[in-house]
């Protein structure tokens, strides 16, 4: 009985396996998705190069423009994209999947972000002013003066909050506000009375000083809240902001309209017009304007990573064609074929009929990470890109050498005396250390490179170690079943001399490769009719 509770399952685990196999190509199909998201040098994309406008330009604000604009570009979910320095005023970004007006806007947003109390609400004039052509008369009775920047890394005067709340607006607030169209050039002054649009244009507010700064946001995301059918974002302050947004919303509740109301405004754009129903302690805050997913994870993420430190303007945009791009992939797949092909004419020639194993865990291997690169790139945004093919391909036929290892170890164990059946078993025993510790130096070896490296390399570095985690998969759940369901049958287990487990090619005796059961069935001595 114990004998029989250890008894292996290889057909059930095969059969597993398979499963979730089949599993993955399923969710393709009910997404309706079939290709992987392609990286900027086989699907093309966008470049963009940014010239800083200040006088003064720092290598240290220039890299901290650099790692901004990456972190906005990789949040986005846009796939493999570039961010470089070049020179000592210029970012080239490259980036695919994404057109060149969502590039530019993306990477040359300010993200100022400020609370402000609403004075007042009236009609629009839609967004059909350009406010380049608005002269300093758009903002009558008030300083024109605008507010002085701030310089990178220098902490922003601190804002009286309670005076910020308590502000009535003056004659000359009103006069402003009545005069101004939406589309007006507007300030950034903190201290001073807002007039601001909606982004429809369809309605204006005026709007009191800022109450809390948008450094005082810690971090912000996006979804579906709970019981609602639209994105929006959700914002979450420090200590700071978090007493900052209880003191506004505890002084806002049970005014009559509009003297309840704020507005969450993201440069000089009202985002959100949110009435103070109950007091925020808590220190989030949630901004809803009928968002999609892209347009909310956009906002989120330009949020999230803050304003650039110093002010760009595109200087040169330009669309990457993939052409070069989709002739080195034809290639390097032709490349890779004529490979995986002499790998199977070896398997063949010196396994035989074993070779079978070599070529359908390299395909099963293929299959996999082919389907996990379209479901990651449809979930995740990543892009497979021409150092990536090369790291998938060294990665799959990895497992060929997992076999090998394998195959070796039975060999070993069958001229050590065991018969076959038992040295599948023994030699796998022996066959998964070697191939654990091997696939776990190659692992790190991808990590490690994924850590360091930039760019493309990354892309390499990503697809070998996800093929080495496949390799460790399929060897375990696919080669060694499937080696044991063929041990099982006639033709391989009792040694066909184009099975590959023949007694010749393990360099034994036909009857050390079956086993002492068979040995003791031939030397029965059989019973003549002389010797009755």
């Amino acid at each position: 009985m114990a004998t029989q509770a250890k008894r292996s399952r290889p057909g059930v685990v095969l059969l597993v396996f398979l499963l979730i196999l089949a599993g993955l190509f399923t969710i393709m199909a009910a997404t309706k998705t079939w290709t992987p998201k392609l990286g900027l040098d086989l699907q093309g994309g966008q470049t963009i190069t940014l010239t800083a406008t200040n006088s003064n330009v720092s290598l240290e604000s220039l890299e901290l423009a650099r790692d901004i604009i990456r972190q906005r570009v990789d949040g986005l979910g846009v796939g493999e994209a570039s961010v470089a320095v070049q020179g000592d005023r210029n970012i080239v970004v490259s980036a695919p999947n994404v057109s060149r007006d969502d590039l530019v806007e993306l990477v040359g947003a300010t993200a100022q972000l400020a609370f402000r109390r609403i004075l007042n609400i009236g009609a629009g004039t839609g967004p059909a002013t350009d406010p380049s052509t608005v002269g300093e008369d758009a903002l009558p009775g008030l300083p024109t003066a605008p507010a002085e920047p701030t310089e990178a890394g220098e902490d922003p005067q601190p804002l009286d909050t309670s005076a910020a709340i308590n502000y009535q607006p003056t004659q000359a607030d009103l006069e402003y506000f009545e005069a101004f169209q939406c589309g007006d050039e507007t300030h950034e002054d903190p201290t001073r009375a807002l007039a601001a649009c909606d982004d429809t244009g369809i309605q204006k507010y005026l709007l009191g000083p800022t109450v809390i700064r948008g450094q005082e946001l810690d971090t912000a995301s996006f979804g579906i809240p709970q019981g609602e059918l639209q994105y929006a974002v959700t914002l979450a302050f420090n200590s700071t902001g978090t007493a900052q947004m209880s003191e506004l919303t505890g002084t806002l509740v049970g005014q009559p309209e509009p003297n309840n109301m704020f507005a969450i405004v993201l440069d000089g754009i009202v985002e959100s017009a949110a009435t103070a129903q109950d007091r925020i302690v808590n220190g989030e805050a949630i901004i809803r304007g009928g968002f999609t997913a892209e347009s909310a994870a956009a906002l989120s993420n330009v949020l999230k990573f803050g304003a650039l430190p110093i002010s760009f303007e595109p200087s040169q945009v330009e669309t990457v064609s993939a052409t070069l791009g989709g002739e080195q992939l034809r290639v390097g797949l032709i490349a890779g074929l004529i490979g995986l092909i002499f790998v199977a004419l070896y398997a063949f020639i010196y396994y035989r009929a074993m070779g079978i194993v070599v070529v359908a865990s390299v395909l099963v291997a293929g299959l996999a990470t082919y389907a996990l690169m379209v479901l990651l790139g449809t979930t995740m945004g990543v892009a497979l890109n021409l150092p990536g093919i090369a790291g998938a391909i060294v990665g799959i036929v990895m497992t060929a050498d997992s076999f090998v290892i394998y195959f070796e170890r039975i060999r070993d164990e069958i001229r050590e005396g065991k018969s076959l059946k038992s040295a599948l078993q023994s030699g796998w025993a022996k066959a998964r250390s070697t191939i654990v510790i091997s696939d776990a130096v190659q692992l790190l070896s991808a990590v490690v490179l994924f850590i360091l490296a930039v760019g493309s390399v990354k892309g390499f570095a990503f697809m070998l170690g996800l093929t080495t985690i496949l390799d460790l998969i399929v060897v375990f759940f696919f080669t060694k079943p499937m080696v044991e369901l063929l041990g099982r049958t006639k033709f391989f287990g009792h040694g066909h001399k184009w099975s590959g487990l023949n007694a010749e090619h393990m360099g034994v005796s036909r009857d050390s490769l079956l086993g002492r059961r068979f040995r003791r069935a031939s030397a029965a001595p059989s019973t003549t009719p002389q010797e009755a």
